[in-house]
């Protein structure tokens, strides 16, 4: 995609973190933006501040894991700009703690948002994107979905998140393949981010009451303050994030890296799964850290 003038952009999670800074961007390139977010409050300082820059806007509160809310927002997209150019499905929740101790509540809340916001994302916009590519031979399209790290490798004590990101990589090589089947003109990125400062790990500010947390156990406590410590400390910014997707929409790059120097732990656990051999240790460059993990979880 190298043209964003006029064209328009629908992104989720676009109060903060990744998604607001890429409604900054795309108003910058003079693109319609469209923002969806499930904290209102947020969502209309994001918009007061998108639309004093100039940008033609539509704001929508919706929660993503809800296919009508998302086909609702399909509908008034439509209704206002047309067919998207850019379809950004990044919203997102965070969750920590040893797997079996997540219950049936995590799980619906953080697959909920995580995956399903992606399915019905692509199940709402993909269609009317390749219909207005068969209108248009110069129409050009591009989803990219926000994964993580954490769906190429699977870090301990955070096993709900990392499920949740797999299956977006996957969905997404997947949505690729499909397109290539079909068109030219619409394809699809997916964004592997690592620790960024995007207030993630405060995601329980937005938990619907009906799937409301248990009281915290020790490994989840133990993941909530390592969490905050990695992404208090990182030094890729949300805004230099956007900035790469943007970089790669001009590209028609599909793999988005926030840290490129992370790959090395995926390309163990791809030598791990070719030579059919145990999963490596993933505190093998930083053994400190996993001995401070054990012994925390292990202590009384």
């Amino acid at each position: 995609m190298k043209q964003f003038k006029g064209r328009t952009a629908v992104i989720t999670g676009a109060a903060s973190g990744f998604g607001l800074e890429a409604a900054r961007i795309a108003a910058r390139e003079g693109m319609n933006v469209v923002m969806a977010d499930v904290q209102d409050d947020a969502l209309q300082r994001a918009a007061a501040e998108i639309g004093a820059a100039g940008a033609a806007l539509l704001p929508c509160r919706l929660d993503v894991s809800k296919a009508t809310e998302v086909e609702a927002l399909g509908a008034a997209v439509v209704a206002r700009f047309g067919a998207p150019h850019f379809v950004f499905n990044n919203a997102g929740v965070g969750s920590g703690g040893l797997i079996w101790e997540n219950t049936l509540a995590d799980w619906e809340w953080v697959l909920g948002v995580n995956l399903m916001g992606v399915v019905h994302g692509i199940r709402v916009f993909t269609p009317m994107m390749l219909e207005a590519a068969r209108a248009d031979p110069s129409f050009e399209g591009r989803i990219v979905n926000t994964a993580s790290m954490a769906g190429l490798v699977n870090p301990p004590n955070m096993g709900v998140y990392n499920v949740s990101k797999h299956a977006v990589v996957s969905l997404t090589e997947t949505l690729y393949q499909d397109l290539r089947l079909v068109s030219d003109q619409v394809s699809a990125s997916v964004l592997c981010p690592f620790f960024v400062s995007t207030g993630i790990t405060r995601s329980q500010r937005n938990r619907p009451a009906a799937l409301a947390a248990a009281p915290l156990t020790k490994s989840q406590r133990i993941g909530q303050a390592m969490g905050d410590k990695a992404v208090g400390s990182g030094k890729v910014s949300a805004a230099m994030v956007a900035q790469q997707v943007f970089d790669a929409l001009r590209e028609e790059r599909f793999y988005i890296y926030s840290h490129p120097q992370a790959l090395g732990s995926v390309q163990t656990r791809l030598e791990d799964v070719l030579q059919s051999r145990n999963p490596s240790d993933p505190f093998a460059a930083r053994p400190e850290v996993g001995a401070d993990l054990r012994a925390a979880l292990r202590a009384p």
